[in-house]
């Protein structure tokens, strides 16, 4: 089914009502005594709404002939995401090795990469290791001693994979972050048209995560939190995947009437096989391989394990469902838990393979020989291999780390200062004289030089109503969009209240940074009108969205030098401090 509605007012919650002037006119003149509701329409549309079609009407302005227009059409679904990719993977890549320096943590996770695709277990680096690889590169002594880390394998593997390809270089231990950066720029495309059926706004989604700061420098930085974002990320848009498909089997499922339109059916509704759902058992993968980069994944498995349950209370109670929740007990609710829970535990424990196969005499990864050493005399030996119980007693040492940090640092902040930059993060820093590293050789004073961590601002401040307005559309309109966006936000930010007194950075905020951008997307298509709306209010909606989008991207070209370690005038850099915090 199409419809012949803009592709911008997917966010209108009506667009499957005919508008009040083309009801039938019975249904006018019982408007005199408070009838207004519209005509029944067929259920296989509310389960499976239709993708949203551009007006002709504007295409036929722009003088695109009507094969042309549906061949453009037909295309722009995959089109118009890799047009916005395209945008994105440039830019990412352009100068990916600048700063020719090891950055912010790319001192322990750009080493510890390279140890572990070689060794399987990270090693201590000697204090000088960073100018010694950034002169031989490659061709660097690995250490043989094991290091303490607090964080995961998955994402050290993902990152030591570009190594392997370029070299132990900037560029090499760059490389997966920026692809991972780029293709999730695809995928948050793909996944906000799927949510809003429409294509416009999907690729607005995306284009707004293509020309966020944050999102950026993460993605031209060697850190865990990019990786953990694109299996978040990932995790949510198989899920997204799997309730559409699940919806369209209770829709076939369904009975037609005399009338050919299909009708609910309470026995149908709760009664249905809605199969393996392969695409759960993926998201439940993705989840896996994010606690496997860090272990806050752990709460967004939670968000989004209860977001698709409900989801599929929702999906049988429109299908005719009387009691949905006991259907999706009966049903649906134990696929969800073997499909998400024990695939990422086997996730997460095959992510730790190098660790558990190396040597216990001590020459192992750290705390390998734990059990056959301090802990051999436990009251679990006779039921847990060695490896298993030295595994636990890592982790229990790290988590003590994790919610005993507060060593202050320079760069800390506090998570009700993320949604509006309050304090980015500095990764690199430097003052070069006039004529040198790129700063013009008339500038009277030194000049800076710098990579700092920090959201478009004005992408983000839009975003704090954004979240806002999908809070009100997920409370009182009962939008199901809102309230995936809204869940995940809350699952990648709130955790972090709760640790408010320990030593947590700006940048953990990228991993909730998609669903920012869905918001704003979301927003805007607000903004432009519902279908309904006068041709007055459309174009005024429209050019008020229009602005918006260009000031966040003029925005994004303002900062790009803070991005990027262009040298530029010390005058030019502090126009850009324009909050004290930044500073």
């Amino acid at each position: 089914m199409t419809s012949t509605a803009s592709s911008m007012d997917s966010t209108d919650t009506r667009q499957d009502q005919p508008p009040q002037d083309q009801r039938p006119s019975w249904q006018q003149r019982l408007r005199r005594f408070g009838y207004s509701a519209g005509p029944s329409s067929d259920v296989r549309d509310r389960l499976v709404p239709p993708y949203a079609r551009p007006n002709p009407r504007m295409w036929a302005a722009l003088g695109f002939p009507k094969a042309l227009t549906e061949r453009l059409v037909r295309w722009s679904g995959w089109g118009g995401p890799l047009l916005v990719t395209l945008f994105a993977g440039v830019i990412r890549f352009w100068h990916l090795g600048s700063p020719k320096a090891v950055i912010f943590d790319e001192t322990y996770y750009a080493k510890d990469a390279w140890a572990i695709v070689h060794r399987g277990f990270e090693v201590s680096w000697d204090k000088n290791a960073n100018d010694v690889i950034l002169d031989i590169g490659s061709k660097v002594t690995i250490p043989t001693d094991a290091s303490y880390v607090v964080h995961p394998p998955v994402g050290k593997y993902v990152i030591g994979v570009g190594e392997l390809i370029f070299g132990f270089d900037p560029f090499g231990w760059r490389f997966m972050t920026a692809l991972l950066g780029t293709l999730s720029v695809l995928m948050l495309c793909r996944i906000g048209r799927r949510i809003f059926r429409s294509t416009f706004l999907g690729c607005l989604a995306g284009a707004l995560m293509a020309v966020d700061g944050l999102a950026f420098v993460m993605a031209r930085t060697s850190l865990l939190d990019g990786v953990l974002m694109f299996f978040v990320l990932a995790a949510f848009g198989c899920l997204v995947v799997d309730r559409d498909k699940a919806r369209e089997k209770l829709a076939a499922a369904l009975p037609v009437d005399a009338d050919g339109r299909v009708r609910p059916d309470a026995h149908t509704a709760e009664t249905t096989r809605l199969g393996w759902r392969p695409w759960r058992w993926l998201a439940g993968l993705m989840l896996g391989l994010a606690i496997g980069t860090k272990w806050n994944g752990l709460y967004i498995m939670a968000a989004f394990c209860v977001m698709a349950v409900l989801w599929d209370v929702g999906s049988r109670k429109v299908a005719g469902a009387r009691h949905p929740y006991t259907a999706v007990l009966k049903r649906d609710l134990g696929i969800t838990f073997l499909a998400t829970v024990p695939v990422a535990i086997v996730t997460y424990l095959l992510s730790w393979l190098g660790w558990i196969l190396s040597p216990t005499d001590g020459s192992g990864g750290y705390y390998r020989n734990w059990a056959v050493t301090d802990g051999k005399d436990s009251n679990w030996s006779w039921l847990f291999p060695d490896w298993w119980r030295s595994l636990w007693h890592y982790e229990h040492q790290v988590y003590e780390f994790h919610v005993g940090l507060s060593s202050p640092h320079t760069y800390q902040s506090n998570p009700w200062s993320w949604i509006v930059d309050g304090r980015p993060v500095s990764y690199f820093y430097e003052s070069p004289a006039a004529g040198k590293d790129g700063c013009p050789v008339d500038a009277t004073e030194k000049c800076a030089r710098e990579v700092l961590a920090i959201g478009t601002p004005l992408l983000w401040w839009a975003a704090a109503f954004a979240v806002l307005y999908v809070l009100w559309r997920w409370f009182f309109r009962r939008d199901w969009r809102a309230g995936a966006i809204a869940c995940g936000i809350a699952a990648g930010y709130l955790p972090w209240f709760m640790y408010q007194e320990r030593t947590i950075f700006f940048f953990y905020a990228v991993v909730f940074l998609p669903f920012l951008c869905l918001a704003v997307a979301m927003m805007i298509g607000a903004i432009v009108g519902p279908p309904g709306a006068s041709d007055t209010r459309r174009v005024a909606g429209a050019t008020g969205a229009g602005v918006l989008v260009l000031l966040i991207a003029w925005n994004f070209i303002y900062f790009w030098p803070l991005y990027t370690g262009t040298a530029i005038p010390i005058d030019d850099w502090r126009s850009r401090m324009w909050l004290d915090t930044w500073v």
